[in-house]
């Protein structure tokens, strides 16, 4: 049976006809801010205490958009006649995230937790030159990185955390058995009577 004519703009109608009766979703942005997932990648935040100069993130990037300069000081020795030692000290960390591509290698490689990702994206710029955050933009995005998610109750003990359990109970057992131990060296002479034996009766008296 041949198709009737105009039958296909028919149906096209009555679905534009149900969508038009149905409520609009849309969320009214700026004035209403879109519900981000807890691990969306907005922009990266940097915790500076953290930061060693190891360079591995600049390394490891793979558009080449972070900017690391610094200088070594030397530190004097510890105790006399040590050694001095020198360590590197952070002049300057910037991310240009007109490049970034927003792959996260550099927070996954970073060994000291230095880079962590926030949700907030609205940075934008009007210069792409501005786009370009320097270390102190990028510590203040540090306190929008939302908490870490909690643990699950089911999932293993972490190893670390179950070898320093199991050392602090054996200190503790080691412990108790030596104060056990110089008790009874203090007072040799004093025997605890064990209360599931009788205890033998008084002697009587002469009648």
């Amino acid at each position: 049976m041949p198709p009737i004519p105009g039958s296909g703009l028919a149906k096209g109608l009555a679905v534009t006809l149900r969508t038009m009766t149905k409520r609009s979703h849309t969320a009214q942005y700026p004035e209403v801010q879109p519900e981000l997932p807890p691990r969306s990648r907005g922009v990266i935040g940097l915790f500076e205490e953290n930061c060693t100069v190891c360079m591995l993130c600049a390394r490891e990037c793979p558009d080449w958009c972070i900017y690391i300069d610094s200088h070594k000081e030397t530190l004097p020795a510890a105790a006399p006649g040590g050694r001095e030692r020198s360590r590197n000290v952070l002049d300057r960390f910037a991310i240009d995230f007109s490049l970034c591509m927003y792959c996260g290698i550099c927070i996954e490689v970073c060994p000291f937790d230095a880079l962590f990702w926030s949700p907030e994206f609205e940075y934008a710029e009007t210069d792409i030159h501005e786009l370009t955050h320097e270390r102190d933009k990028l510590r203040e995005w540090m306190w929008t990185v939302p908490a870490p998610p909690a643990l699950d109750p089911a999932a293993e003990e972490p190893k670390e955390i179950a070898a320093a359990r199991k050392a602090v109970e054996k200190a503790e057992t080691a412990a108790a058995a030596a104060a056990a131990a110089a008790a009874a060296e203090s007072n040799p002479d004093t025997t605890a009577q064990d209360p599931a034996q009788p205890q033998d009766p008084a002697p009587e008296g002469d009648a």
